[in-house]
């Protein structure tokens, strides 16, 4: 380890120090379902609006069998307001793998849980390091913003493997659960001070507006169906062109999220 990885160190831990959002919740429980939980409502979502979505979605299931024991339909009624709905299904499926297939018990390999469903790499690499304390490399936007910002400030076209190789050099094996959570608190302090530093990363997409996208509609169609079993009339009240309505229902009926019943689409129960 250089000079500039072991400063790069000590900024961040110093900053977790003064500045850490130690209070979180999720940072309060080794549970590896809480963790999932954290985890998976915080993608692409702020802390802002997840805290009071996580609090209300642990009580009512507290843990991964009383999740798994849900009608999907009251799991995506919960979710309402997170936005990307798939995760909610995602989560569903996963809590209903740990019960039925591995008996309530979560796998400790890294491997393991990736092939859960809805689990990817980052997600298994955050449940090793957050619930089992196991340094595993992972990456994420507030992770890679403060590698962007230190490591490769004056380039752009920044290679994903070559902030993984920063993240592996610097990555604390004795203790990585407080160094990603310090990790990820500096990142988010240097997107708000310093902005974005993503779009340096080759191949950068920038998430799209939620106006006007198949996001909004799709979203739109849960949020009624959440209300009651709709027919596709009273689903054409939401306004979209019936064509694109159409296409997002079907789609949805196809990954599972919702159901129809001759002319009539509901959650699925």
């Amino acid at each position: 380890m250089n000079k500039t990885e072991r400063e790069f160190i000590n900024i961040v831990k110093k900053f977790y120090r003064q500045h850490g959002r130690h209070t979180l919740p999720w940072k309060q429980t080794k549970d590896p379902y809480l963790i999932l939980v954290s985890e998976i409502m915080l993608q692409q979502t702020q802390v802002e609006r997840v805290l009071p979505k996580y609090e209300r979605f642990i009580k009512k299931w507290p843990t991964v069998r009383r999740l798994a024991a849900a009608p999907l339909a009251e799991v995506l009624r919960a979710w309402q307001g997170l936005g990307y709905n798939r995760r909610a299904k995602m989560l569903h499926d996963c809590a209903k793998a740990i019960a039925n297939e591995y008996k309530g018990k979560w796998p400790t390999e890294y491997d393991s849980l990736k092939q859960l469903p809805g689990i990817g790499p980052y997600t298994a690499g955050a449940v090793m390091a957050f619930a089992f304390n196991k340094p595993v490399p992972i990456i994420e936007t507030n992770i890679r913003t403060a590698y962007l910002h230190h490591f490769f400030k004056h380039r752009t076209e920044v290679a994903e493997a070559e902030i993984m190789k920063k993240v592996e050099k610097t990555l604390d094996t004795q203790n990585p659960r407080e160094w990603y959570y310090a990790l990820m608190d500096y990142g988010s302090h240097l997107k708000r001070t310093v902005g974005n530093q993503n779009q340096k990363v080759s191949g950068y997409k920038k998430q799209s507006k939620f106006k006007g996208s198949d996001r909004e509609v799709r979203g739109a169609i849960v949020r009624a169906l959440g209300a009651g079993p709709q027919t596709f009339n009273k689903l054409a009240r939401l306004g979209f062109e019936k064509e694109r309505l159409e296409k997002q229902i079907a789609k949805l009926v196809q990954e599972g999220m919702v159901e129809q019943h001759r002319t009539q689409f509901s959650l699925p129960s």
